[in-house]
């Protein structure tokens, strides 16, 4: 088990290094998570919504993801309500109260349920925490910490970041607020994000085995964020960086309720693309594309843009010739008109959208959420493309005067995955992943690349899934040379 003396300390990345590390030493491993609050998800094979999260910890464990890894997955809407996802089903929106007064004890038989059968399919399954164990307040109904360990009798690491300052004191006051038997189960300490000398931090180390008893198994040096958090909090820590060998700068849009940002990680991965998360009342500028991506709450969002002009701003954009990409709830926003006649999304009625594309999208009851392999007909006919969709709503193209009919065209084979205009500026796909394909995203960007004069980029890449993969490789060796398991795994 991997629990945090706070949020943000580091427990998905030190879980993730645990997946590589012991896929390493020949386990058959398994991350989990019992709930997760975030608004990145994935899809597994079998159409179930999971944390995305723990899709990354599953691939670094070499392993598909499954919707046990994560049986409860809650995701703000913004209202002070989430929508529940259990055992990768969209069930029901309810505010905290109503959630732990209707879903604690079953959400804890799905917990149950997962662990008895990743228990029973793996060697070893490796727990992540959520927040911290120690919220007194919270702990009566705490479905993610210390009552899974306690569940499992997991020896149980404590994970600090010493980066932002206090390290000893959050590590001492989270173990006086455990129960004994929960205090029991910590066999070490995790010091994250350690930048400096590590011989000035030796002596501290030294009184803090001393004070509580327990060992420092590892001190992890300052690692650049190489996964996306569970949350669009991780958004505040990606700073706009001109890389050097940048020659194209990506706007996407930071929309209140913004979802999947992971689908731009493979952007921020190529050398040669910049690209800024700008809020909605931030000045446009002029970017070389602007995105705008997923949502969990389309038509709040969107009414956002108007109010704040970010809407104009990207109308005037486009007018102007530029090119304008939207993703999932970004694609419906590109529309003419959104539409929730049932107040799905807690906002009933009919609105505006962008008017950049033909296109009327009725929100639904119904959520879609599946993996998809298609073929591209734009930028370059024939790449495979392979993705998955998440979202409620239905997109369709408006009856248009005949003259017009031929300005739009199907994106992939699929025309019901997105489209693109005539002139290849507007783009709108329910696809999420869109950018993991690497020869697609390649020839995406050179589309933008031609239009400034630049020199193509070899489209012949692979996908992002084989960078990925350097990357768990990159987060084991830096771990693994700075972690002590063997108090840890003596047991097994």
């Amino acid at each position: 088990m991997v629990v945090g003396t706070t949020s943000h300390a580091g427990k998905s990345l030190i879980t993730t290094a645990l997946c590589r590390l012991l896929l390493r030493r020949g386990w058959r491993v398994s991350p989990f998570k019992g709930q997760n609050m975030a608004l990145n998800a994935y899809v597994t094979q079998e159409g179930r919504e999971i944390g995305y999260a723990q899709a990354v910890q599953a691939w670094a464990a070499g392993v598909k993801p499954c919707v046990e890894m994560n049986p409860i997955l809650l995701k703000p809407q913004g209202d002070m309500t989430s929508q529940v996802v259990l055992m990768g089903r969209a069930i029901d929106k309810v505010s905290a109260h109503d959630y732990y007064q209707k879903y604690f004890e079953r959400g804890w038989q799905a917990i149950e349920k997962s662990l008895k059968y990743l228990s029973q399919n793996f060697d070893l399954v490796v727990c992540e925490g959520a927040g911290s164990p120690a919220e007194i307040n919270l702990k009566h109904r705490d479905l993610t910490n210390m009552r899974v360990a306690l569940h499992l009798n997991a020896p149980t690491l404590l994970v600090v970041d010493i980066d932002r300052g206090g390290a000893f004191a959050h590590v001492v006051g989270t173990l006086e607020l455990l129960e004994p038997n929960e205090r029991d189960l910590i066999k070490g300490v995790i010091i994250n994000k350690f930048r400096g000398q590590r011989s000035l931090l030796d002596s501290g180390i030294t009184w803090l085995e001393e004070y509580t008893g327990i060992p420092v198994v590892g001190v992890i040096p300052w690692i650049e964020e190489l996964f996306p958090a569970e949350d669009s909090l991780d958004l505040l820590d990606r700073h706009l960086t001109k890389k050097q060998d940048s020659e194209l700068t990506i706007a996407v849009i930071r929309l209140p309720r913004i979802a999947n940002f992971t689908d731009f990680d493979p952007l921020e991965a190529e050398p040669s693309v910049t690209v800024n998360y700008l809020m909605p009342n931030q000045s446009l500028g002029y970017p070389d594309a602007v995105i705008i991506p997923g949502t969990k709450t389309t038509i709040s969002d969107l009414m956002v843009l108007h109010e704040s002009g970010m809407a104009q701003e990207i109308q005037n954009y486009a007018a102007a010739g530029g090119t304008v990409l939207g993703i999932c709830g970004g694609f419906q926003m590109l529309g003419k008109v959104l539409e929730d006649r049932d107040g799905y999304e807690g906002h009933q009625g009919s609105y505006p959208g962008l008017n950049l594309l033909p296109l009327a999208t009725l929100i639904t009851g119904h959520k879609i959420s599946r993996q998809r392999s298609v073929t591209s007909n734009y930028p370059q006919p024939g790449l495979p493309v392979t993705g998955y969709e998440i979202h409620q709503g239905n997109s369709q193209i408006l009856k248009l005067p005949e003259q017009e009919v031929s300005n739009y065209r199907p994106l992939f084979d699929d025309s019901g995955l997105g489209i693109v205009d005539a002139t290849q500026l507007i783009w709108g796909s329910y696809l999420h992943g869109l950018f993991d394909n690497g020869p697609w995203r390649r020839a995406w960007l050179n589309h933008l690349r031609h239009r400034r004069g630049l020199s193509s980029l070899p489209t012949g890449v692979a996908n992002y899934r084989e960078q990925r993969e350097t990357i768990f490789n990159s987060l084991a060796d830096i771990v693994g040379a700075h972690l002590d398991l063997e108090p840890i795994l003596v047991r097994f």
